[in-house]
């Protein structure tokens, strides 16, 4: 199930493109051409964002005749969106649907990728997205990972206790911190406790004093299986991530540790999937 982008968001990014409509369409006076618009895969993609993409459409006056949904992976050679319409609509909503399609479908296609390798060694891994999407693309981003099989680790500061030596420096340091433990678990007892360690003793402390996940961060894999073993067998019901440089081509790797989670941002930064879009004249009756 992946969460609906709302139109106030899309009639942004139609209006960052189109402040003052089309100028080029308006002065060559083809705007009420009927036409159609054709988006097709060149390469294996993990489709995403085709619902937005079409409401874009929609929104600049034309009407989706065709689309497959996010999360849908397809052959190179797949048309993922059409649409009908006059010229002026065809070219206003053009470029928006297809930048937002190539973005968000690069996104999905490299998080199940991953997925896929990390699940290759660890079938019971979960893979999640941090918060290091460009500002002002969360939502996009979030409905691009989970099209590709991950979930986000925060939505942002407000929903979830992660706690970094960052916070642990204004308390006096980790030990101070491990001591008020049990009183933060009485203030938010909904709320699971994430704490970040620095190096294999902390994280094996912070197991002992009771956090419901050890983090650790650009950790070796060699140092990382043997921490793992530590926790599982002092601590079996702490889970453990991993966050910090791991990609496609170490996640198997890492999942093979046996942690629970692998906690990424390199699923936002790469190629966008590689899409095109047609615009054809619709034949006069």
């Amino acid at each position: 199930m992946h969460h609906r982008i709302s139109d106030t968001e899309l009639a942004r990014f139609i209006d960052e493109d189109v402040p003052y409509g089309d100028l080029t369409t308006m002065l060559l006076g083809i705007g009420c051409e009927a036409g159609t618009i054709t988006f097709t895969t060149r390469d294996r993609t993990v489709v995403c964002c085709t619902e937005e993409a079409g409401r874009i459409l929609e929104t600049c006056g034309a009407r989706v005749a065709l689309s497959i949904a996010s999360g849908t992976a397809v052959e190179p050679g797949t048309v993922i969106l059409q649409a009908e319409g006059n010229a002026a609509a065809l070219h206003e909503g053009w470029k928006v649907a297809l930048n937002l399609l190539e973005y968000a479908s690069g996104i999905a296609t490299r998080t199940q990728a991953i997925v896929g390798r990390a699940r290759s060694t660890n079938p019971d891994i979960v893979i999640v997205a941090t918060r290091k999407s460009f500002p002002g693309t969360r939502k996009v981003a979030m409905k691009a990972i989970t099209a590709g099989g991950a979930l986000p680790h925060r939505l942002g500061l407000s929903e979830s206790i992660l706690v970094f030596s960052q916070h642990t420096a204004f308390l006096g340091g980790l030990d101070r911190f491990l001591d008020m433990l049990p009183a933060l678990r009485k203030r938010a007892p909904e709320q699971k406790i994430v704490v970040e360690a620095d190096t294999p003793p902390e994280a094996l402390s912070i197991a002992k004093a009771g956090a419901d996940v050890v983090q650790v961060d650009k950790m070796p894999v060699h140092e990382l299986s043997s921490l793992v073993a530590d926790i599982r067998r002092n601590c079996p019901g702490v889970r453990i991530s991993a966050a910090g440089g791991i990609n496609a081509e170490n996640a198997a790797e890492y999942a093979a540790t046996g942690i629970d989670i692998i906690v990424l941002s390199s699923l936002y930064f790469g190629k966008p999937a590689n899409i095109s879009a047609v615009i054809d004249t619709k034949p006069k009756p």
